[in-house]
Parts: structure tokens; C-alpha cells; sequence
């Protein structure tokens, strides 16, 4: 990390830079500059200065996108087809499958299963030996359809509503589609039948 007085972030801006307060006595210098700053560059562009900044800082302090269902389990912002390829790559390399969950942070359900195959022992002992799990964002908001591309690539597999499992080789080629209407079982999903589905798509050899 670097100490407040370690560089000088407004040499271009015409004002002189001194060393301060370092960040290891709980000051860093450079608050004591805003008002000169604000000086040099003019009421507006300070202002649009501010404004970029904190459009940045947005997506560090954004909370989950549907408070009243707890942390969220689906990257709003991840591009599904880039989390493909990641996960195939290291498919590849480990010599697992991959297990595509769509869904979105609203569903109740999807919050269901993915709590199942991340507690479940024997669940999560079967996709943590065989497979990579990709949690791919379908959600429909503000007039977009998330990662509608990668719906379409896989024959629109959330006809059959949410969440939904597509199973995938390490090459990529689409194994198996599953209704998760079909593993559930009371208020939650059967670890039996998640274990009854995923055995028949184990990677050659196993």
C-alpha cells in the first residue's frame, strides 16, 4: 500500500506537493487538498470529477441485489459465456464436467438448491470430485434479459422455469438438460435425487 505522502497525485494539477500526514498515523494527506482542488479545477469539474468517482466506488458498496433474500448467488454483472469458458478450461484440466445452474437472485428455489449443493455432504462431495458449478444470471430487469445469448445457445433451457441445470462436457458439448421442478422434494431438494441425477453425467472413468 501506498503512504499519503509517497506521490503527489496533483502535480499536473499546478499545485505543490509536500509530504504529509502518513496513512500509519489514521490521516491521509490528500483530504486536506480537496478545497484547493476544488479551486484549481472550477466548481464543475470538480463536481464530475466527484460524480466519476463514486459511480466507481458504486459497484464495491453495492449490496445484495434483492435484500430480502440475503447475499446473493448470482453475479449480476458477470457475462455467462466468459464464466463458461473459464470453468471449461479448468474442466479441461481436471478431467471434471461442468454443471450450469440458471437462475436469478429473486428465485426462491435457486437459493434453495444452490444452499443444498453447497451443504449437502454427499452433494457437494459429487460436484466438488466431478464437476465445476457455474451460476449463470437470467434475470429479466430494467428492460434487459441477462445473458439472453447464453440462453439461446443452450435451446432456452429456462422454458422449463427457474432455477434450471444444464449439464456440459469438457468440450463444451451439452450433455443433458434438467428441470429442477424434478429434485425437489417438501420446502427445499432431495440430496438423493441431486445424487441420482448427476451420477449418470460422472466423467468417463468414474
Amino acid at each position: 500500500m501506498r503512504r499519503g505522502g509517497d506521490v503527489n497525485l496533483f502535480q499536473n494539477n499546478g499545485l505543490s506537493g509536500r509530504k504529509g500526514i502518513s496513512l500509519a498515523d489514521g490521516v491521509d494527506w490528500r483530504i486536506f487538498w480537496l478545497p484547493a482542488m476544488m479551486i484549481t479545477l472550477g466548481p464543475r469539474k470538480f463536481l464530475a470529477l466527484a460524480s466519476i468517482t463514486a459511480l466507481m466506488a458504486a459497484p464495491l458498496l453495492a449490496g445484495p441485489e434483492y435484500p430480502e433474500m440475503g447475499p446473493d448467488i448470482y453475479d449480476v454483472h458477470a457475462d455467462g459465456t466468459a464464466l463458461i469458458a473459464a470453468a471449461l478450461t479448468r474442466a479441461s484440466a481436471e478431467h471434471k464436467r461442468l454443471v450450469v445452474i440458471f437462475g436469478a437472485n429473486w428465485c426462491i428455489w435457486c437459493h434453495r438448491l444452490h444452499a443444498t449443493m453447497e451443504t449437502d455432504p454427499t452433494v457437494s462431495g459429487i460436484m466438488g470430485d466431478h464437476f465445476v458449478l457455474v451460476d449463470v444470471d437470467v434475470n429479466r430487469r430494467n428492460g434487459v434479459n441477462r445473458n439472453a445469448d447464453v440462453i439461446a445457445r443452450y435451446g432456452n433451457p429456462t422454458r422449463l422455469g427457474l432455477p434450471v441445470l444444464v449439464v456440459l462436457d469438457s468440450d463444451g458439448r451439452q450433455l443433458c438438460t434438467k428441470d429442477s421442478g424434478e429434485l425437489e422434494e417438501g420446502h427445499g431438494h432431495s440430496p438423493r435425487k441431486i445424487a441420482e441425477f448427476l451420477t449418470p453425467w460422472l466423467p468417463p472413468g468414474n
